[in-house]
């Protein structure tokens, strides 16, 4: 008799989400890997990636984005936190400047209830 593999449950998130942005692209730290991404969701602490590309848990990113209604563009490095095989990975930022938290949440129209 074959066992079905478990479901792993996301952790609870612990920001609100926003998925208003656009040309997103991620560099694994420590190498030339390419990463092929599809638009997640982001708050001003993290984002989920939607990716089959497994990451360990600890993994850093790099990370670009452009926010779409203020055109400003986003890096930041971002830790792996958790990784859901053949859907995504969640990335906490790693040190996001205050003006790069600020844009994030004026890009939302500066209220986090509107976040999901």
């Amino acid at each position: 008799m074959s066992r079905q593999p478990q479901a792993v449950p996301a952790p609870q998130r612990q920001a609100k989400r926003y998925a208003y942005y656009h040309d997103l692209s991620i560099v694994y730290e420590g190498t030339s890997l390419d990463v092929p991404v599809r638009a997640p969701d982001i708050s001003c602490d993290g984002m989920f990636i939607n990716t089959a590309q497994r990451f360990p848990e600890g993994a850093v990113l790099c990370i670009r984005f452009r926010l779409r209604r203020t055109d400003q563009v986003i890096t930041a490095r971002g830790e792996v936190r958790y990784c859901l095989p053949g859907v995504g990975v969640g990335v906490e930022f790693i040190g996001l400047s205050e003006d790069a938290q600020r844009a994030i949440l004026e890009e939302s129209g500066g209220n986090r209830d509107d976040w999901y």
